[in-house]
């Protein structure tokens, strides 16, 4: 357990009070459903953009970047480069496809494309997957209060859980949105705070950092093999880790993210107009590289910080023997100020919350939207669908922390690893079944389902063949990193091939 000063227990009781405050206030907003999943199309474009980099960049930007920039170099930063090809699109080719009308859900446009049944694959596709996603991240934000507060596992969890779902559920969108807003301030001001105090007590501050760190490779574009860094190259290649494969694998990426994920349509759709949906993609391109950046350099910063300074725990990071995520949180609870440990410590909940109250409200407003007015009770009155939403993302919240708990019973990686599974297996090829939609006319529901089974045959074969349970003969030709390419590139093929072959339906 840590032992926090008074002025870090203040500094996150105040930030805690502020989450919530937050949602108490919006609270009193929701009295429509159009309120609770949109907040009334209101929203100016800074504050959809700052919003969207609150909800993309959550833990893995606190504490994988730093973590990764510190054990190994930039080469995972290289997929981020393509976002702005990615918003480009999305602005000019998606959005004005999502603002027709008075879209709510990502999904609505799969049914007025291929029709209803894809619409409800689409809808639970992203349900299960968000799940499986929110779980994953109480259970770490689980273990950083159970640090912090010296609770056991179980009572952090719930904790935590119920925290963010209260603020959440009572709040909808505006809360969500907002306290993203906030919290992506928070957030990068608690790297900027870690940054300092490293350039602070390094002799030779920010000139050492920048000339130990390139003559060790460690600004470079290198791939990590055998605890060496080894350079990569620029060709096409489906067997190795190259640059330009990662250029492709993150436009794949990205293009997802801004096509068929409901967190980010959602804001879509919450803008007051287009022009401030497209100011909002702006605002997130332009702010997201630059913070990503900043975590990368954090980790090559601390990386110099300990070869100067080396200690038991970075060395054992460095030789593989404990996680590379833990050398921020390490660094925080042994280096910094009273005052300053509360703040980055605000920041780790910030990086976690923003994530997962944009999920419960998404898949909350997929649930309500896609699938229980669509087909399960039509024609109701609004202000019941209103009650079933906040039903549902108390449900959700619920799912939420039992998926916590069932990560943190597992003896093996088995639980995580079979989530992840049906994860790739339902929602494998988003992209390719949305680019033939918004590119392509011709095609339909039957062309779509043949394109479901191919991507799940072909993901579960790469699953089965990464984990050993195949014969040598059927082991998979290509880097398992890219499986998620060819998944789209095969729903989309196979969709064409079976929108010519396929007879025309007789109308009746």
């Amino acid at each position: 357990m840590l032992q926090l000063g008074a002025l870090d227990e203040l500094v996150l009781l105040a930030y805690l009070a502020l989450m919530l405050g937050m949602g108490v206030y919006f609270s009193r907003r929701n009295v429509s459903t159009e309120e609770y999943f949109l907040g009334g199309r209101r929203f100016s474009g800074w504050v959809i953009g700052l919003s969207l980099v609150g909800t993309s960049i959550s833990s893995i930007t606190f504490l994988a970047y730093p973590g990764d920039a510190f054990k190994t170099s930039w080469l995972r930063y290289l997929p981020n480069l393509m976002l702005p090809v990615s918003v480009a699109v999305a602005a000019y080719v998606f959005l004005p496809r999502f603002r027709q009308g008075n879209t709510i859900s990502a999904y609505e446009f799969l049914e007025q494309r291929y029709g209803p049944s894809v619409r409800v694959y689409g809808a639970l596709a992203f349900i299960i997957g968000q799940l499986v996603r929110i779980s994953t991240i109480l259970y770490l934000l689980g273990l950083l209060i159970q640090q912090v507060a010296g609770l056991d596992p179980v009572t952090a969890i719930w904790v935590a859980g119920v925290f963010v779902s209260l603020y959440t559920v009572i709040g909808g969108i505006d809360a969500v949105i907002w306290t993203d807003v906030m919290q992506t301030l928070v957030l990068l001001l608690g790297g900027v705070l870690c940054l300092y105090i490293v350039i602070d007590l390094l002799p030779g501050g920010l000139a050492t950092i920048w000339r130990e760190a390139a003559a060790a490779g460690k600004l470079s574009v290198a791939d990590y093999r055998d605890g060496q860094l080894v350079p990569v190259g620029w060709g096409l290649s489906l067997s190795e880790k190259t640059a330009t494969m990662m250029l492709v694998l993150g436009l794949t990426n990205w293009l997802t993210e801004y096509s068929s994920n409901q967190n980010t349509v959602q804001r879509f759709c919450a803008a007051r107009s287009m022009q401030e949906a497209r100011r909002g993609l702006l605002v997130c391109a332009v702010s997201s590289l630059p913070i990503w950046a900043f975590y990368m350099f954090l980790g090559t910063s601390l990386w110099v910080f300990f070869q100067h300074f080396p200690t038991d725990v970075s060395a054992e990071i460095l030789a593989g023997t404990r996680k590379a995520e833990e050398i921020l949180p390490y660094f925080a609870t042994h280096y910094l100020p009273g005052g300053a440990l509360g703040l980055v410590l605000a920041a780790a909940l910030a990086a976690a919350m923003s994530s997962l109250d944009s999920s419960i409200n998404a898949v909350t407003t997929v649930a309500v939207t896609d699938i229980y007015r669509r087909h399960v009770a039509p024609d109701r009155s609004d202000r019941h669908y209103l009650r079933v939403a906040w039903s549902i993302a108390v449900v959700v919240s619920v799912i939420m922390v039992a998926g916590a708990l069932a990560i943190m019973r597992a003896d093996t990686r088995t639980l995580q690893d079979t989530a992840t599974i049906l994860v790739s297996l339902f929602g494998g090829g988003l992209l390719g079944l949305y680019l033939y939609g918004f590119l392509v006319k011709g095609g339909d529901s039957r062309a779509v389902w043949l394109g479901v089974a191919v991507t799940m045959a072909f993901t579960a074969w790469s699953v089965l063949a990464s984990y050993g349970k195949l014969p040598p003969a059927l082991q998979l030709p290509f880097d398992l990193y890219y499986t998620g390419i060819i998944g789209n590139v095969l729903m989309f093929a196979t969709i064409g091939v079976a929108a010519r072959l396929l007879p025309p339906r007789v109308s009746g």
